[in-house]
């Protein structure tokens, strides 16, 4: 019986400068194949790894030496890939696939999408490395724009029934 791999999606960010790390899980270490892939690239791949090296050929041009696996000896399936110097050009939607010794066919394991803050921001670091959406800063930009919205709200409210009230007021003026 061969498992099937779960997809993951998960938002990432990172400082611009820094490191990150872009986890990937298969559900065992039989694995032939790795791929990383960003969405928006063409045929080329952010990273390949296969007969148990990394393979450069058509890796695009922007990853070279800067990408590689977390664990070369994949560990529990772990296939993490780690992207150094990360930069704006970095942000992207990117994709996790391997192949498994009993299938030899693709699976999709992760999505992840990776935003890039510039140096010096901070924000709600995760256990890889990367900054998470979702910190306590987000959390209170999340309130203040609700509180400003509800506000707007209970101002356009506060007109409406005013001007309904000076128009009964004209009709009726007892």
């Amino acid at each position: 019986m061969t498992l099937s791999p779960v997809m993951h999606q998960k938002i990432i960010t990172a400082e611009s400068g820094q490191a990150v790390t872009l986890p990937c899980r298969a559900p065992n270490n039989n694995i032939l194949v790795v791929e990383w892939s960003r969405t928006d690239l063409k045929s080329d791949y952010v990273f390949l790894y296969r007969d148990e090296q990394s393979d450069p050929e058509d890796q695009h041009p922007s990853f070279k030496n800067r990408v590689d696996l977390q664990d070369r000896q994949m560990k529990d399936g772990d296939v993490s890939l780690i992207l150094n110097n990360v930069t704006i050009n970095d942000v992207g939607t990117y994709k996790c696939r391997i192949i498994m010794r009993e299938t030899h066919s693709w699976k999709s394991i992760s999505i992840i999408y990776l935003r890039v803050d510039p140096p010096g921001q901070t924000g709600g670091h995760t256990e890889d490395g990367g900054k998470e959406a979702g910190g306590k800063e987000d959390d209170f930009s999340q309130f203040i724009f609700c509180l400003i919205v509800l506000l707007v709200y209970v101002g356009i409210v506060v007109y409406v029934i005013s001007m309904i009230h000076k128009q009964k007021q004209k009709q009726d003026p007892c």
